[in-house]
């Protein structure tokens, strides 16, 4: 039996779900700083480090509202633990890892242990803090964590890369996943739903396809061919997936994604801006990992001294999007991320700013500005309007199409890299420095970031005004319709 949740306890409860959101959102950042030695011990190409990036991401994006809606219905606390566990051992796992492919699986272990540790863990914070305002403080704390994973994730990754090595960028999540499996088990109190959903193995299985097909189709097209017999099918078969998934998903009561929600255009504007800043985010630390490691020659540390520009402005930003998007909604953030990400992205793909220390500084410095001020308006905008019952199935939603960008970024990115480094042998550019094949195959992943913070534009400027909220409005009464219509049937029983 857990002690009373006194204010003390509650602190103790939020610092122990803030350790499992660190030690994920670290993983991510620091792992980029090691690509370049992974790389070069395994010998892989392009598309094999992309999947150490999107077997992680792609896992993760597919199994967060299963794990969620689990938790709800057996206990969150109990997935909690289960997920510190998973976690933990992936890691160990990884830091193990004899080849490439064994690496890539023991991430896809760590992912599934991740998605029951953040989702999971914002439900234990909302059941703990039942007061708004020491919720919102609560909510607040958690935001900052991952801005602290983003700035301290490079300089970490840096030193103990070079160091100690790149397996000891997972040995850190030994100690703070035993110790937070420890606190939970002692402090985190056990809570399910009142009425939890039901299981949609159909549509869960139609999702985790259609991810991983797309994925896969164009991670290994540059390889294989874009009409190559094996990526077409891939293809066709992620095509088949949505196609399922629009004609099941409706059918179901209680459907693992009510596309209802698609009416709200702040909702559908979300999962947009959502895949749209996350995609940039990803290509971003993918494509300057690489070049400041494999075409400048620094060190994992000075390159990820050169992250920290980036870093500290989504660190310093944050919070104050969140006062903004509390205060005067979410439009004036959302149009500063877009403006800033785009005049990143064109710093880069027409001006080749990597080449510059000054112009690079300057291009990070935009990028983290961006960034900064994109997150907290997503998962606002997401459940804006929404019924409070249907709150978290869309903010779960938003986390999802956080991870679905970053795979698509990674994987896209990563494919145009490849196809340029490849086309650019083959016409016999090969004969130039690799420094300068990369940043001419490159310029079409900036161009793609530029797209992105284009897309974070318009669409938070069509999706927060007038117009926008009332859409909200409309989808909100027909959601709460058959809500309405279970409880007079109930009453009258």
């Amino acid at each position: 039996m857990p002690p009373p949740l006194t204010h003390r306890r509650r602190m103790l409860v939020l610092a122990i779900c803030c350790m499992s959101l660190l030690i994920v959102s670290l993983d991510n950042t620091v792992l980029n700083v090691a690509l370049p030695s992974m790389q070069k011990e395994f010998g892989a190409s392009v598309s094999g480090m992309q999947w150490t990036i999107d077997a992680y991401t792609l896992v993760l994006a597919s199994l967060l509202m299963l794990a969620g809606s689990t938790a709800d219905r057996i206990g969150r606390r109990r997935i909690f633990k289960a997920g510190l566990v998973i976690f933990t051992v992936g890691s160990v796992l990884c830091s193990v890892a004899p080849n490439l492919e064994s690496l890539i699986a023991f991430r896809m272990v760590q992912a599934v242990g991740g998605s029951m540790l953040n989702p999971v863990a914002m439900s234990i914070i909302t059941n703990t803090f039942t007061e708004p305002r020491e919720r919102a403080r609560a909510i607040g704390v958690w935001g900052g964590v991952v801005g602290i994973s983003m700035a301290a994730g490079p300089i970490v990754g840096g030193v103990l890369v070079d160091s100690v090595g790149w397996r000891s960028i997972f040995w850190i999540n030994l100690p703070v996943g035993l110790t937070a499996l420890l606190l939970t088990m002692r402090y985190v109190p056990e809570s399910r739903a009142p009425k939890p959903r039901r299981p949609d193995p159909v549509g869960q299985l139609l999702v985790m396809t259609l991810l991983g097909s797309l994925t896969y189709a164009i991670i290994e097209a540059p390889a294989a061919g874009w009409t190559s017999p094996v990526i077409m099918t891939f293809a066709l078969l992620a095509l088949a997936a949505l196609a399922g998934l629009i004609a099941y998903e409706p059918r179901r009561a209680e459907p693992l994604i009510d596309l209802r929600f698609f009416r709200s255009a702040p909702f559908s504007g979300a999962t947009v801006i959502a895949i749209s800043a996350f995609a940039s985010l990803g290509g971003f630390l993918f494509l300057s990992t690489l070049y400041l490691q494999n075409v400048r020659g620094l060190n994992a540390l000075d390159a990820g001294l050169w992250m920290l520009p980036m870093a500290a402005m989504t660190l310093v930003c944050a919070p104050v999007s969140g006062r903004i998007v509390g205060s005067r909604g979410p439009r004036i953030p959302l149009l500063v991320a877009g403006i800033a990400m785009t005049a990143s992205g064109v710093l880069f793909a027409a001006f080749e700013a990597e080449t510059s220390n000054v112009t690079r500084f300057i291009g990070y410095v935009l990028f983290g500005l961006g960034f900064g001020f994109v997150n907290a308006p997503i998962t606002n905008t997401a459940v804006s309007g929404m019924p409070r019952a249907q709150a978290g199935v869309a903010a779960a939603v938003a986390s999802t199409s956080r991870q679905i960008g970053q795979t698509l970024g990674v994987a896209v990115i990563g494919a145009v890299l490849a196809s340029g480094i490849a086309s650019g042998v083959a016409s016999g550019v090969g004969t130039s420095s690799y420094a300068t094949r990369f940043v001419d195959a490159s310029r079409g992943g900036w161009w793609i970031i530029v797209g992105c913070g284009v897309a974070v534009l318009l669409v938070g400027l069509l999706t927060s005004g007038r117009w926008a909220r009332a859409t909200a409005q409309r989808t909100a009464r027909c959601l709460e319709q058959p809500e309405i219509q279970e409880a007079t049937a109930g009453a009258s029983s």
